[in-house]
C-alpha cells in the first residue's frame, strides 16, 4: 500500500510498504479519508509529541470501508462503512490506503454523513466533548476559549449551545474565522479579536469587568500566558495542547489554578477503548438529532506529499478559517 513515511529528520516520503495483517479482534479497512489534526506536524517538531508516535506514518482518525475482519469479530462484516478515531491504537497513522484497528474502537458511519465529513469529526469531537464533560459546567460559569474557530473550538461551542450554555467568549484573528464562529451562533459580542484587540481589556469588559472560572487553552504558548491572567484565582485551565511556556506555569501556580490536561490519548494508554466507541456514538446522537452539525470541511488533496505539507502548514499558522482539514485517500 502507498503511505507517507516521517524520517528520523521530520521528512515526508510518500513510499509503498506492506499492507497490514489483522489479529482476531481487528477490521482491516480501505481508507476512504483521513482528517488532519494540529499533533500531526507537532509530532514532527515537538519531543514531548513526538513520544506518542507509534508509526512512522501519522494520522489519528478515518473513515473507509471494512475489507477484512478477524476471526472474533462480531458487530462488523466487510463492505461496512465505518470511521474510527485510531490514535496510536492502529497499526499505523492513517496518511495510508490502509489500516488495521481493533473493532472496540471502530463505529458504523451513518449515512448522513460522508466519509469526508465522518473523517473530520473523532479527533475534535472526542476532544471537545471530554473538554464540555470534565468542566461539568455550572449556570453561573463563566469559560474564555482561545483558538475558537478551530476544530476543537468550534466542536466545543456546539456541544455548549446544545447543552443550553452561552456564557463564554472566543477569540479568533481574522474576520474568516469571526464569520465562521457566528454561522455556529456565537454573538458579535463574544468575540474578542486578538489580532485587533488587546485580548486581557476586551475579554474582561466582555464578563463584565470578571475574570473566567474557566480557561480553554487550544493554543498554548504566549496566548495561554495571556488566558491565564483571565482565569480566576483557583479557577480551572484546560491545556488542550501541552504548548506551554515557563511563565505561563508561573501564572497558574501564583493562581493556585487547577490544570485539566485534556487528552485522549489518555483512555488508550488505560485500554479504555469504550472511551472512543461511546463518545464517537454520542456525536453520531448529537449530529442526527441536528443538536450540533458536523465540522465544515476542506479537502486538501489526495495522498501525498504535497497534500500533507500543505495543510500541516495552514494548521501550523492558525489558518484552517473554521474549517476542518481532510485529505482524501481512496476512492470508493
Amino acid at each position: 500500500m502507498k503511505a507517507i513515511i516521517a524520517d528520523k529528520e521530520g521528512k515526508l516520503h510518500l513510499e509503498n510498504v506492506n499492507v497490514p495483517a489483522i489479529k482476531q479482534d481487528e477490521l482491516l479497512i480501505k481508507i476512504v479519508a483521513s482528517g488532519f489534526n494540529p499533533i500531526d506536524y507537532q509530532m514532527l517538531e515537538n519531543e514531548l509529541e513526538r513520544k506518542l508516535m507509534h508509526s512512522p506514518i501519522l494520522g489519528r482518525e478515518f473513515s473507509g470501508i471494512v475489507v477484512e475482519v478477524g476471526e472474533k469479530v462480531k458487530d462488523f462484516k466487510v463492505g461496512d462503512a465505518v470511521f474510527s478515531s485510531s490514535g496510536s491504537m492502529g497499526s499505523n497513522g492513517t496518511y495510508a490506503e490502509y489500516i488495521a484497528v481493533q473493532e472496540a474502537v471502530v463505529v458504523h458511519k451513518p449515512t448522513f454523513l460522508s466519509f469526508e465529513q465522518a473523517a473530520g469529526i473523532p479527533s475534535v469531537g472526542l476532544t471537545a466533548l471530554q473538554s464540555f464533560s470534565r468542566m461539568k459546567l455550572q449556570n453561573t460559569d463563566s469559560v474564555l476559549i482561545t483558538g475558537a474557530a478551530g476544530g476543537v473550538g468550534a466542536m466545543l461551542i456546539k456541544i455548549l449551545l446544545a447543552n443550553k450554555f452561552s456564557n463564554f467568549i472566543v477569540t479568533a484573528g481574522n474576520e474568516e474565522s469571526i464569520q465562521a464562529l457566528i454561522e455556529i451562533g456565537v454573538k458579535h459580542n463574544q468575540i474578542v479579536n486578538y489580532k485587533t484587540d488587546d485580548v486581557e481589556t476586551f475579554a474582561l469588559a466582555k464578563n463584565n469587568q470578571q475574570k473566567f472560572d474557566f480557561v480553554v487553552d487550544l493554543v498554548g504558548n504566549e496566548i495561554g500566558e495571556t488566558a491565564a491572567r483571565l482565569l480566576k484565582t483557583n479557577g480551572t485551565f484546560l491545556d488542550v495542547t501541552a504548548l506551554y511556556t515557563k511563565d505561563l506555569r508561573e501564572i497558574l501556580f501564583n493562581k493556585g489554578a487547577v490544570i485539566m490536561n485534556i487528552s485522549n490519548y489518555a483512555y488508550s494508554a488505560d485500554k479504555n477503548y469504550g472511551y472512543y466507541k461511546n463518545g464517537l456514538l454520542e456525536l453520531v446522537r448529537l449530529i442526527e438529532n441536528e443538536l450540533v452539525t458536523p465540522p465544515n470541511i476542506e479537502i486538501m488533496g489526495q495522498l501525498n506529499t504535497e497534500t500533507v505539507i500543505k495543510a500541516h502548514e495552514r494548521l501550523r499558522l492558525n489558518k484552517t478559517k473554521g474549517k476542518k482539514l481532510i485529505m482524501q485517500v481512496n476512492t470508493i
